[in-house]
């Protein structure tokens, strides 16, 4: 298939890219940054905003399917831009949508994030069919807001998105203000560890080339107008294990606590029960396992791309 990745030279848009070419596709990739921004190889690409619907409609032409990552995806960002964050990631799906149905492409793929979940401890486990608690911060309700696009507009469209409620992803490429690559970069450096609150806020982290899989899978499947969760079946890790697993893997180092962010997710678990049933996908990578992998990129690589580019790559869609 000939695939349009909005958002294709950002960290998770990246290893998809590479997961299409690797499987036999063309993914075209579009994005406001050129891909050697982020490590991706020289493949076709579209320098384009998302919120540029000619310009989405031109790149969308001929392609078989639509893989919608581009998002504003640092929670701390759309906090402090919380009009621009509206614009990417709510106007931005809008207009995908629209330039989808125009080019006359028929998949589309949306990346949501599991934080439309909330705050689930106490609740027990959660899956694709739960009420969503009322959202408390604006990153989680732009995504949420994108979800609604895809039922209402792309159903008048003639369009069925799938939605893809991906875990907390790390691994080679990620921002350096995600959690993993923070405590890394500490634990490498032999500085103390920060963490944000008391460390007991957990996450469904998944390693960003599980993440790439399930979309691949996806795309692939004849899902149409569902809803799928992509993490680790009903594990969550809290933050204060993520520093244990980095202390681990890297260097023994001090952990020290400060102010707790107003914005954050506390985690629960969450299945993904769905996605192993009916697109055969499955988190396989254990947490030890890819902070390691991780580690071993960034010391070969120095840890690029650089923190500059980092802000202006638009493929995450989910943060811790």
């Amino acid at each position: 298939m000939r695939v349009l990745v909005t958002g294709g030279a950002g960290f998770i848009g990246s290893h998809v890219v590479d997961r299409l070419h690797s499987a036999g596709h063309e993914p075209l990739i579009f994005d406001r940054v050129s891909p050697a921004a982020n490590g991706v190889a020289p493949l076709p690409h579209v320098l384009g905003d998302v919120l540029d619907t000619t310009a989405l409609r031109r790149a969308a032409h001929r392609c078989d399917a639509v893989i919608h990552l581009a998002a504003v995806a640092d929670v701390t960002v759309a906090v402090s831009n919380p009009v621009d964050t509206y614009r990417t990631n709510v106007t931005g799906t809008h207009s995908m949508l629209k330039a989808t149905a125009a080019a006359g492409v028929g998949t589309v793929i949306y990346a949501s994030t599991v934080w439309v979940y909330g705050d689930v401890d106490g609740r027990g486990s959660v899956d694709e069919e739960s009420p969503l608690p009322p959202v408390q911060e604006i990153y989680t309700a732009t995504k949420l807001a994108g979800e609604v696009c895809c039922v209402e507009q792309g159903g008048a469209l003639g369009l069925a998105p799938v939605i893809l409620r991906l875990g907390i992803p790390y691994g080679p490429r990620a921002r350096p203000a995600g959690a993993v690559p923070r405590f890394v970069a500490a634990a490498l450096s032999g500085q103390p560890i920060s963490i944000a609150g008391d460390g007991f806020q957990s996450r469904p982290f998944v390693y960003v080339e599980d993440v790439a899989s399930g979309i691949v899978a996806a795309l692939v499947s004849d899902a149409t107008g569902r809803a799928y969760n992509l993490c680790p079946d009903n594990v969550s890790v809290s933050i204060r294990e993520l520093a244990d697993v980095v202390r681990r893997e890297v260097a023994p180092v001090p952990v020290t606590h400060v102010k707790g962010r107003p914005a954050d997710l506390r985690g629960g678990p969450i299945s993904a029960a769905r996605a192993a049933r009916e697109l055969g996908w499955s988190a396989t990578t254990p947490l030890s396992d890819g902070v390691r992998r991780y580690v071993r990129w960034v010391i070969e690589t120095a840890g690029t791309p650089t923190a500059a580019h980092a802000d202006r790559i638009g493929g995450s869609a989910a943060n811790v």
